[in-house]
């Protein structure tokens, strides 16, 4: 989220513009075309109004256009809403500001603590595997997947998307990371049947950026810049690659190695960045394995979401990313694809935790899953004889230490004769049992 505490703004009673709003003016503005309802927002980004009409009529660029030297009402403005997170940010006209809030921001304030300055100077922190380098993904060729993956993706490790997630450490990579992502540059995707809006930035080459709607096929992941292409293509498959792990009426699983179906990884990669903000960017797929979650109807199998992991976590992580599709969140297929994670885990006899740390989506999730879970433990199990974390770990595949953060959060650990114990009310259990 965008943080602007720092920024210096001047008040202002306009109601009429001939000149176009600057870069971190702030003003209400219409909430998403809820009549009457303004929230508070700042300038991220300007750029010509029918932008896409002038690059398509062979006309100036938007980077030739002096965007100031327009009138205001001929600029569309990508607005940040305070408060809110980034996958709300979009563009606006200025029919929708309500301009007698208008702030305008101070030119001579200082702006180092502003995330969305382009600024990047200072000396950076050690390399990472983790860094995210917007500028210099150079992707592999779109190809249908197959045998030859392998062979068809051809670029250096380095220039590779990576199956795991990113979370800044350094301000200076933060900062560097939220003034590369801070316009999306794909507004909506058609993927099978659903058209989706999409949340956040990703790097897709720079032909398929700045569309108003990108085309993916839902078996293969190839990208299309139109409908007509879209129409036409010709996929071979009508499910992902790899191998079928699980199938329960029209839900099924395919486990996919990173390193045997590189191109498709990538594609993933690049479609989920579309919806998670800290996706780990430019690194190899190799070492990660993909569970792809399709729900499955005479056509095909259709995409829901994924998860990742890593071969071989040094930490013990059993996830390393997350996610389900809008189209298909509020479906349970957040719980399940948690839920497939730990079963795979206890296949290996071992506990596992998601890598950390968490978004805050992904806090929400697993605290209802890590609350599901041993719900169903204590109702199932006799608690008036000796229960300890060591053992519900080892029956859940939960980690011990988000065993107890769960507890805690549910005041079921007490402290009795000097010791922390683990304290269960059956009243709790039955309550929560009859809303399940």
């Amino acid at each position: 989220m965008i943080d602007t505490a720092a920024e210096a703004v001047t008040e202002t009673t306009e109601t009429t513009l001939t000149a176009p709003l600057q870069v971190h003016d702030r003003c209400q503005v219409q909430w998403r075309e809820e009549e009457g309802e303004y929230l508070d927002a700042i300038v991220i980004h300007r750029r010509p109004l029918h932008h896409r009409k002038r690059k398509a009529a062979n006309k100036k660029n938007e980077a030739d256009v002096n965007v100031d030297s327009l009138p205001a009402d001929e600029v569309e403005y990508y607005v940040h809403y305070m408060n809110h997170d980034r996958r709300l940010d979009e563009w606006v006209t200025l029919d929708k500001f309500q301009l007698n809030t208008l702030q305008r921001h101070a030119e001579d304030a200082a702006d180092e603590n502003d995330p969305t300055s382009s600024s990047t100077t200072g000396a950076v922190g050690r390399p990472s595997r983790r860094r995210s380098s917007m500028s210099n993904y150079h992707p592999a060729n779109q190809q249908s997947y197959g045998e030859n993956d392998e062979a068809d993706a051809t670029t250096e490790p380095k220039d590779l998307l990576s199956g795991g997630n990113w979370h800044g450490e350094d301000p200076t990579l933060e900062r560097e990371h939220e003034e590369a992502t801070k316009v999306k540059n794909i507004e909506t995707i058609v993927i099978g049947k659903w058209q989706v809006e999409t949340w956040y930035y990703s790097p897709f080459p720079a032909a398929y950026c700045d569309l108003e709607t990108l085309y993916v096929c839902e078996y293969c992941l190839s990208y299309m810049k139109n409908f007509k292409t879209y129409k036409h293509h010709v996929c071979a498959h009508r499910h992902p690659p790899g191998k079928e792990i699980y199938r329960h009426e029209d839900v099924s699983v395919y486990e996919i190695d990173g390193k045997e179906h590189r191109v498709y990884c990538q594609k993933l990669c690049l479609l989920a960045k579309l919806f998670l903000d800290h996706k780990t960017l430019y690194f190899e797929t190799t070492p990660f394995l993909f569970y792809i979650v399709t729900k499955v109807d005479a056509e095909g199998a259709h995409i829901v979401g994924y998860f990742s992991k890593e071969k071989n976590s040094s930490e013990g992580y059993n996830l390393a990313c997350i996610l389900t599709f809008p189209q298909y969140q509020k479906c349970g297929f957040g719980k399940f694809i948690i839920s497939l994670s730990y079963e795979l885990t206890k296949l290996e006899n071992k506990t596992g935790s998601p890598e950390k740390p968490l978004s805050d989506l992904g806090k929400l999730s697993y605290r209802s899953y890590w609350t599901h879970v041993l719900m169903l433990y204590f109702a199932n199990h006799d608690v008036t004889v000796d229960t300890n974390i060591t053992q519900i770990s080892a029956e859940t595949g939960i980690r011990s230490e988000d065993i107890i953060s769960t507890l805690q959060y549910l005041d079921m650990i007490k402290v009795w004769k000097g010791q922390h114990v683990i304290y269960v009310k059956q009243s709790i259990i039955r309550n929560y049992m009859k809303k399940e």
